[in-house]
């Protein structure tokens, strides 16, 4: 192993140790393994920061693709109107209509959300959320945001739960499974 590598190995674990991390990132293109790839090869000047802060790592959606709670809920509630797929990507499923495919950091609800997709077209209008926490501290909606991008669907959404589902849902009256 040559040095470079040796040093990162050892600055990579050194992170990991103090940030609360137990073990690498089990989900390829997790925000922390991009954010240590770029560090390695140069691609970025950040670096990896004691608490995780991945404040320059760019987001698997844009800002276009947020969807506002009062949006979808209107979408919901009008009879006539086409429903999108709305998929629960955390703990549990409380919006009307929505299919619960589990938290997506773990491999085996990312590959149950992964065959539900596949039933879908491309170009299907699709939103996604997890509403555990804010999103900066999510484990769930970059894994599976992050899918629909590699599926290439060409309409896909991001709930804007800017702070948790029972704020920014439940406690506005949106309507519940």
């Amino acid at each position: 192993m040559n040095i470079m590598k040796s040093r990162f190995t050892l600055f990579a674990l050194l992170c990991l140790a103090t940030s609360g991390f137990s073990k690498f990132p089990e989900t390829p293109g997790s925000v922390l393994e991009i954010r240590m790839k770029n560090q390695y090869s140069g691609t970025s000047r950040d670096i990896l920061t004691v608490g995780g802060n991945m404040s320059n790592v760019p987001e698997p959606w844009t800002s276009q693709q947020l969807m506002a709670p009062a949006n979808l809920a209107a979408i919901i509630n009008d009879p006539n109107i086409k429903k999108p797929i709305i998929i629960c990507v955390g703990p549990g499923a409380l919006i009307k209509g929505s299919l619960d495919m589990g938290p997506a950091k773990e491999k085996e609800n990312l590959e149950k959300l992964k065959q539900q997709l596949n039933k879908l077209p491309r170009d299907a209008n699709v939103v996604i959320y997890c509403g555990c926490c804010p999103f900066e501290h999510c484990p769930n909606i970059r894994p599976a945001f992050s899918l629909l991008n590699e599926m290439k669907f060409t309409n896909a959404h991001l709930l804007n739960l800017e702070h948790n589902i029972k704020t920014d849902w439940v406690a506005k009256g949106y309507p519940q499974a």
